[in-house]
């Protein structure tokens, strides 16, 4: 059974049992400012979990594309993927209460009985290879131990043998952030080798392997770390498609997939290396270690391109940055390429990757196909632009490997060579020297601070001097953002500005091209805000203050605990509060008239206007 045909043999069978099927989020999360990827299926749907109603009902299923990096070291074993679909079916609320679109919710009993109606009758998968874990409980937070899983399993004809209690670490699955939807969890193992399975299951056999879990979320974890009761009682399941595929199918690597095997087989013809050794390769009888070197470095560009694939892919459009979501596709792009040279690849190869992935993907992620245009341009964007300094940074480790890389030096290969610090950190690793990684850190924040303090002159978010014009323009930014707010929605932020004497260039997000009658009416509020003469006042108070009263800061990162905050009206007419280190003037009435000569886009998902003052 191949990935696409596990995927949809998946969504009919809880089509069948009244689910919805609901197409795969973003991969970057709308609900959970605190993770950088929707790291689990349920995160687009905490919201459904604490109660707000679903348009598809109770009962959803999906394949929500899913991205980790937790386990990125770990990238290059048998097992893990950074990027990987999780398969899962949902149910929101209290299963006594239907509400009229499709079918009511269900709990433990329903949730297991149908888990393991698709292991058995779906899948075939013979129960005698099979075995469950339970949630042992947590008296201290007044937790119970979970023996209705273990009934219900028990219930099926599984053997008390083959079901074990296990703590947190184990079978309790949330929040996916620091707060949120959480509960214990019963999860499914597989026996995954030719020998017999024992009688008794022991969850430290390696031979087991962990599939799919049935997650009962009754709680919700608050800010102090408090475990409260969900109003709602909610299932979330998980079961990982490229593991389960590979345990289905009696492969020892999710590497033998469908989905992953040719992009290994793209990257054998661009290195000349083969994959898979065979006896009289380089005339030997075993294996070389050197061969297992060179697997995994295949291993970890196919990982990491496919999921630099579908980060750019994605509907959100993200770019290669030093931050957020753009540091860790740099990231994955730059180690990836390093990993290239090292099996000898001295062409661009990276879009050429992507173009297996694409085509592997393009029936159940249309929005690959869409995208691949933007997704081959950064990528051969950002090979161009590391490859240029990529030789002369391994030139410098090299004379720095002497001994353990000090902050300083593991900084400079980073500002200089653009290589990012796991980068240096893996390089070093590789010949068991250490890295000061605080030492690093030290040396990032006093470069943002003399950044800063040399550039007395420009404004933190873009503008280019103190001068009274470039001034003026900084404070029209803000009522430009406060008005795009008030047409278009809450979804605006600022991503990013660049002043002259000019003009001003605001980018903000939105994912479509501004009316003619949007752009007017953006264009009088402001010019309205203006005649109405409202005072621009700046107050510095902490960070957290700021946040209480609803301050604007799309660079909370670079602020400390005492912030700049400019509030443009008063307590009658309030109209803008940013975080902001200023200048502005005094009072709207000193901008004059405010003009739009162009919107255009940015990047995917993001607009830009240029305008003037005159």
């Amino acid at each position: 059974m191949d990935s696409n045909q596990l995927r949809q043999k998946f969504l009919d069978f809880f089509a069948k049992k009244g689910h919805k099927i609901i197409p795969s989020a973003s991969l970057i999360p709308e609900n959970d400012p605190t993770v950088l990827f929707n790291t689990a299926g349920m995160q687009p749907l905490v919201p459904y979990f604490l109660g707000e109603k679903h348009p598809a009902g109770k009962r959803l299923a999906d394949a929500q594309k899913c991205l980790r990096t937790v386990d990125i070291d770990e990238v290059g074993d048998n097992w893990h993927l950074t990027f990987f679909e999780m398969l899962g079916n949902w149910s929101l609320g209290d299963p006594a209460s239907p509400d009229g679109i499709g079918q009511g919710g269900y709990f433990k009993k329903e949730a297991i009985e149908m888990s393991f109606e698709f292991l058995t009758k779906e899948l075939n998968l013979p129960l005698d290879r099979l075995a469950f874990t339970c949630f042992e409980g947590e008296p201290e937070n007044n937790i119970p131990k979970d023996t209705e899983s273990f009934e219900i399993w028990q219930s099926l004809g599984v053997s008390p043998k083959r079901i074990k209690f296990l703590g947190r670490d184990d079978n309790w699955w949330g929040p996916a952030g620091q707060t949120g939807p959480c509960g214990p969890d019963t999860e499914m193992f597989y026996w995954a080798s030719d020998q017999p399975a024992p009688e008794e299951f022991d969850p430290e056999n390696k031979n087991w392997v962990e599939f799919w879990n049935d997650v009962f979320m009754e709680y919700n974890k608050t800010a102090d770390g408090k475990y409260e009761k969900l109003q709602q009682k909610n299932v979330d399941t998980g079961m990982g498609l490229e593991r389960t595929a590979a345990v289905l199918n009696g492969f020892n690597s999710v590497y033998q997939l469908d989905t992953v095997k040719p992009i290994l087989e793209k990257i054998e013809g661009l290195s000349g290396k083969k994959y898979i050794f065979e006896k009289g390769d380089l005339g030997l009888e075993e294996k070389p270690e050197c061969w297992e070197q060179d697997v995994k470095s295949m291993r970890i560009i196919a990982d990491h391109l496919r999921t630099a694939t579908f980060i750019l892919g994605d509907q959100k459009g993200i770019e290669p940055s030093n931050l957020d979501q753009g540091y860790v596709l740099r990231k994955l792009i730059r180690r990836a390429i390093r990993h290239g040279r090292m099996i000898g690849i001295t062409e661009k190869f990276t879009s050429k990757i992507a173009e297996v992935v694409v085509g592997l993907y393009k029936e159940a992620y249309s929005e690959l196909t869409e995208n691949k245009d933007f997704i081959f341009n950064q990528l051969d964007k950002e090979e161009e632009k590391f490859l240029n300094t990529l030789e002369k940074g391994l030139k410098e480790f090299e004379k720095l490997a002497g001994s353990n890389i000090s902050g300083h030096d593991a900084f400079i290969l980073f500002s200089s060579y653009g290589f990012p610090l796991e980068m240096t950190q893996e390089l070093a690793a590789e010949k068991r020297l250490k890295v000061d990684t605080k030492g690093f850190e030290e040396e990032f924040t006093k470069h943002q601070e003399l950044s800063r303090t040399a550039s007395e002159g420009k404004f933190k978010g873009g503008l280019a001097d103190h001068s009274e014009i470039s001034t003026k323009y900084h404070t029209a930014t803000h009522l430009l953002l406060a008005a795009l707010r008030q047409v278009l929605g809450d979804h605006v932020y600022q991503k990013g500005s660049n002043i002259t004497a000019e003009r001003l260039r605001f980018d903000f997000s939105h994912p479509e091209k501004l009316t003619p009658e949007q752009l007017e009416q953006v264009q009088t509020i402001v010019n309205e805000k203006i005649k109405e003469a409202l005072p621009v006042k700046a107050e510095v108070m902490g960070l957290d203050q700021a946040k209480k009263m609803g301050a604007m800061g799309v660079f909370d990162h670079k602020y400390t605990d005492q912030v700049k905050v400019y509030t443009i009206g008063d307590f009658n007419h309030l109209f803008s509060r940013e975080l902001c280190g200023g200048p502005h003037v005094e009072n709207t009435s000193q901008l004059g008239h405010f003009k739009i000569i162009k919107e255009e886009a940015s990047s995917s998902g993001v607009r830009r206007i240029k305008a003037i003052l005159e």
